[in-house]
């Protein structure tokens, strides 16, 4: 499930879970150097696709950040998300009775 590996990150992450843990990687410097606006960024990506926890951490590192990286930050999550929709989940119409 880890997108680690001993040379870092490897693959783009595929749901809420590993965005948010791509943004831990990023708030801690954890194999990687630290970069506020990389962990602002997944930490938004994983909030978007559901992940609670997400939401609170984007919080606690834009206090950390100035507005100009929070700007850089919520950019990049939203040319991610554009290019990384999630597949469309059908939806079935009944007739009513």
């Amino acid at each position: 499930m880890s997108e680690l590996s001993g040379q870092g990150l490897r693959g783009e992450p595929t749901d809420a879970a590993n965005c948010f843990e791509r943004g831990i990687v990023y708030a801690s410097g954890r194999e990687v150097a630290i970069d506020l606006v990389e962990a602002h960024k997944w930490f938004n990506i994983a909030a978007a696709r559901g992940h609670a926890a997400g939401a609170q951490m984007r919080r606690e590192i834009a206090e950390l950040m100035s507005d100009a990286e929070i700007g850089l930050a919520q950019r990049a999550a939203r040319d991610w998300l554009k290019a990384n929709p999630l597949p469309a989940v059908p939806v079935e119409i009944r007739a009513a009775a």
